[in-house]
């Protein structure tokens, strides 16, 4: 049976924003949130979903994909992993395979259908994936080019997804001053990403086998993470709910673009108590 959620949904011009309430998955109450805005670009080319299944009771997946590669290259793209993301965790259970093995597939089936739409129309569309499976106690991420998966406990950042640019790819090797210049020249130049046609894309995966109340997820797009430290995001999720935080961060982030805004997308999710253990308290 489908875990019973509620939302609301709020638009206001270009931005969307989704709030969703998971009372029965994991051992917690988990409330989340998605949001997106154009930026001032023209067209949206970022896409995030939070995705449930009667096949995995229990558990959620939060997707954001970050397309490239013209006006409706990079749309597509990311269209692309998410229709793949729902595909796939509606149809596969815990028991044909773990977590883990869910999002290595993933990512190999959009990187192979985003390839196969190139060829067949003449495009080179890519895009990011920054993906997050909850289950029961354990949460399980995976991450190809420079959308980032945050991991605050109690405000603390337990871990932040590197990225696959060609900065990082520089400091990795020891070349720091390099480096510094590529963050600038180059910035936006990935080394991995769904689609490319040097061979399979880089897939970094990790995990959190024992996941607590309050433990929050950020996972977002360059457009979003680009204007705020890793301190001042952990403040932010620390101090306001799901919702109240995705608004506080996209209306920041629209104030210092200055008219140079990226697409941006974000998904929030937090770990609150059962609603047992909240009827109790109360």
């Amino acid at each position: 049976m489908r875990c019973p959620w509620t939302h609301t949904a709020l638009t206001v011009l270009d931005h969307r924003l989704l709030e969703t309430h998971f009372p029965t998955v994991s051992s917690f109450t988990v409330n989340a949130c998605v949001a997106t805005h154009v930026g001032d670009r023209q067209d949206q080319q970022d896409r995030v979903a939070i995705i449930t299944s009667p096949r995995n009771p229990g558990a959620l997946l939060a997707v954001v994909a970050d397309g490239m590669g013209g006006r409706t290259g990079g749309r597509q793209a990311a269209d692309q992993v998410i229709s793949t993301a729902e595909s796939l965790f509606r149809d596969m259970s815990h028991k044909d395979a773990s977590s883990r093995d869910l999002l290595l597939h993933l990512a190999a089936e959009a990187h192979t259908i985003i390839r196969l739409t190139a060829i067949s129309a003449e495009k080179e569309p890519h895009s990011t994936l920054c993906a997050l499976v909850i289950q029961k106690q354990t949460a399980v991420w995976a991450h190809v080019g420079d959308s980032r998966l945050y991991f605050f406990r109690n405000g603390k950042l337990l871990h932040r997804t590197e990225d696959h640019t060609y900065a990082q790819q520089l400091r990795e090797e020891g070349r720091i001053q390099d480096a510094e210049l590529a963050s600038v020249r180059y910035k936006n130049v990935l080394v991995s990403a769904l689609g490319i046609d040097s061979g399979k894309p880089k897939v970094a995966i990790a995990e959190e086998p024992d996941l607590a109340v309050g433990d929050t997820f950020l996972l977002a797009s360059d457009g979003l993470w680009g204007h705020f430290s890793d301190h001042e995001l952990g403040e932010v999720l620390g101090d306001l709910a799901p919702r109240q935080a995705s608004e506080r961060l996209v209306s920041l982030a629209r104030e210092r673009a200055n008219g140079r805004g990226d697409n941006v997308s974000l998904a929030v999710v937090r770990l609150d108590p059962p609603a047992s253990v909240k009827r109790r308290a109360a």
